[in-house]
């Protein structure tokens, strides 16, 4: 569905050129942050935001292509947890908070694009 379009690789590029935004964080770059997030938490409250706009946005869904949604946000968890592998449990700073939402959004805009395209089909 998703993650095998050109665009989830772009998508995935635009992380990968970003990286530094993950590495060397020191106590001073989180903040006085009141919350202990993790990365992790940050990513997987973030997509599973955008996916609940995506499915509540399409109510035409089938319960089958909202299932293969779901299979798709978990394959994209996946490759997160593996480029971010070094730093998924570390708390977040509020500049990779900030990038995490920027990047779910754009996964949800590759979902939009795909249902849509699929719709136009139809």
């Amino acid at each position: 569905m998703v993650t095998d379009t050109d665009g989830y690789i772009q998508v995935i590029e635009y992380l990968t050129e970003h990286l530094s935004l993950f590495e060397n964080i020191t106590t001073t770059d989180t903040g006085s942050n009141s919350t202990s997030d993790t990365v992790m938490a940050v990513i997987e409250i973030e997509l599973s935001e955008q996916i609940i706009i995506v499915c509540s946005q399409n109510e035409d869904l089938t319960f089958n292509q909202r299932n293969a949604i779901i299979r798709e946000v978990d394959a994209i968890v996946y490759d997160l947890e593996e480029i971010l592998s070094g730093v998924v449990n570390n708390p977040v700073s509020a500049a990779q908070k900030e990038f995490i939402k920027e990047f779910a959004g754009l996964i949800k805009n590759l979902f939009d694009s795909v249902i849509h395209n699929q719709q136009a089909i139809s």
